[in-house]
């Protein structure tokens, strides 16, 4: 089954914003930060990419929809240029429902996401994926993704 990329809707992008907030918070704190600094830092995340209620120029929300059952919602992909650059982009988030993983639907996204990037005039995409997403990372490296940095912590009690 193949899925599509449609601009999520504005009456449901600012319930998104509030739940990828959320889930950044829960996965910087199940990476290691405290619950204070991870919710500090996924503020200022949201507030520096939708201040406005909306994504900063050229970042593109994205639903994944499987046309083929009704328009199914399966998930989302948020994709736009690094700061300051308008040729080196970025897998910002990308999320597939538990429901419907191992189907596929992530690799399609992210092959997708990458052509509307190389559209816009991107020369190049990164992204980051936390430390305890193994399943994620071996997507990534599947598609071309390589490791460009290793950031490590170490919590001191």
């Amino acid at each position: 089954m193949n899925v599509q990329l449609t601009p999520m809707p504005d009456d449901r992008l600012a319930e998104w914003i509030l739940a990828s907030q959320e889930a950044f918070r829960l996965s910087r704190i199940e990476a290691g930060e405290s619950e204070e600094l991870a919710g500090l830092r996924a503020a200022e995340s949201t507030e520096r990419f939708f201040g406005t209620g909306a994504p900063l120029p050229l970042h593109q929300v994205f639903d994944v929809v499987i046309p083929d059952a009704g328009g199914t919602v399966v998930g989302y992909l948020w994709i736009g240029p690094q700061f300051g650059s308008t040729s080196d982009w970025w897998v910002w988030d990308v999320e597939i429902a538990e429901a419907h993983r191992r189907n596929g639907y992530a690799r399609q996204a992210l092959q997708l996401g990458e052509a509307e990037a190389r559209a816009l005039g991107a020369q190049s995409i990164g992204l980051n994926v936390f430390g305890f997403n193994t399943g994620a990372q071996a997507l990534y490296e599947t598609l071309g993704y390589r490791i460009a940095a290793v950031n490590m912590s170490k919590r001191l009690n």
